[in-house]
């Protein structure tokens, strides 16, 4: 029975099909069947039955918005946005997938943007291939507000600065400052300061890989917690970036649309006092 519903049902997950069977969604020549274990022939006739009850959105993820054209959350630290050669099924992408294939099995995601793993905070989904292209046109033209807040060891100075950097990447796929790279600019605005450590606001001017990362690295004030790029603390056991607000035009409505996710309180509880 599975491996038919696998063939059938190719965009859908083994969760997902086997809940289909849990709910009596799945009918062999008009006869629901629940077990995965069932011999189905190949002359007998498949069908997914009627609507399942509302599907519950994935326990791991924070559902902030969803309508026709697509889905806005809160994805947590140390989760994946898509999937890698090493994990492939834990993934904000994957738990979106069987969320929307559960209710219909030609219902998917689409990638509109990324977090890295340790980064937290909001991400837009598409529902539809339209509005995964007028999304990505957003991002492509730099029309879309990104707003993150960071925790960076050492005291900043500066109450505002805009960081110009040039990025590249090597081929282990780590990024770094180099003449030739890419254009990256990003602007920060100090929160609050601690004795060793600064709250920082950033807002993306571009959207390269990793680039608020590298930058505060080269200023000399690497991310709490990104050992990656120089961080010899990690008080909060986790990469102190969140992306804490997300603005862009509706791809159907033209409607302006803002989210916010506050930081997590802690952040502001990090370093010594003054």
């Amino acid at each position: 029975m599975m491996e038919r519903l696998r063939a059938s049902f190719p965009e859908a997950s083994g969760t997902s099909l086997r809940q289909w069977l849990r709910d009596g969604r799945v009918r062999v020549n008009g006869t629901v069947v629940r077990d995965g274990r069932a011999a189905v022939g190949p002359r007998d006739a498949v069908a997914l039955g009627g609507q399942a009850s509302r599907v519950p959105f994935p326990s791991a993820l924070r559902l902030v918005h969803e309508d026709a054209d697509l889905l806005v959350i809160d994805k947590p630290p140390g989760l994946l946005t898509i999937a890698t050669d090493r994990e492939r099924e834990r993934t904000a992408y994957r738990m979106l997938w069987s969320y929307l294939a559960a209710e219909r099995p030609t219902r998917r995601p689409f990638i509109v943007h990324r977090l890295d793993r340790d980064t937290s905070g909001l991400l837009v989904f598409a529902k539809t291939p339209a509005a995964k292209r007028k999304l990505q046109e957003q991002f492509e033209a730099r029309a879309v507000e990104r707003v993150y807040v960071a925790v960076v060891e050492g005291r900043v100075t500066q109450d505002r600065a805009t960081l110009i950097a040039h990025l590249a990447q090597d081929r282990g796929l780590r990024v770094h400052a180099a003449r030739e790279g890419r254009e990256a600019i990003t602007r920060s605005r100090v929160l609050a300061r601690r004795q060793d450590a600064t709250l920082l606001e950033l807002s993306l001017g571009t959207g390269r890989r990793q680039q608020i990362r590298v930058q505060l690295s080269d200023l000399g004030h690497p991310i709490a917690g990104d050992t990656l790029h120089g961080s010899t603390r990690n008080p909060l056991r986790r990469l102190c970036l969140h992306a804490t607000r997300l603005g862009f035009v509706h791809p159907s409505t033209g409607a302006a649309m803002r989210f916010e996710s506050p930081p997590p309180a802690a952040f502001a509880r990090v370093g010594r006092g003054v």
